[in-house]
Order: C-alpha cells, then structure tokens, then sequence
C-alpha cells in the first residue's frame, strides 16, 4: 500500500542512512521499523499483566509445592515399570 506521511528531516536522514547502510531500500526499512514498534510490548499492556499476575503472587509457594510433588513422583520408579 502507498502512504503518505510527514516525519522530521533528522530522521528522515538517519532513516535513510541506516536503510543504505543495511543494502536495503528505504520502504523496507520503514516497514521493518513500523513492524518491530507494533510486536514490541506496549507499557499499558505490560502494566495490566502485572496488575493480574500480581493478585496471584500468594500462590507462588503453592505453586512450587505442587510442582515438586509432581516431579517427585515421576522420578519414582513403579514396581509394574521394571520389566
């Protein structure tokens, strides 16, 4: 798709330079750019996890317990698995 948009010469520039420096045109490294921006964690996003996360910090040790029974069990040899 063809857009067009306003950004300051500096980086325009620096843009420019970069997408060069790489051997890539210039488009490709505007929409490599605007890729990465929109996978990168946003803060609020990050923010709202932590606030759910932390409401289940209390199960942390349970959690722990838990996984160790479980690991203690497989590690058990049962007697109808020696054949």
């Amino acid at each position: 798709m063809k857009t067009t948009f306003e950004i300051p010469d500096a980086i325009f520039r620096r843009a420019k330079a970069k997408a060069a420096e790489h051997r890539i045109p210039f488009r490709q490294f505007i929409s490599e750019a605007v890729a990465e921006k929109l996978e990168a964690k946003s803060p609020g996003r990050d923010k709202a996890r932590r606030a759910v996360a932390g409401k289940l910090w209390h199960l942390r040790k349970e959690t722990a317990r838990i996984s160790s029974l479980i690991e203690r069990e497989f590690e058990r040899v049962e007697p109808e698995d020696r054949a």
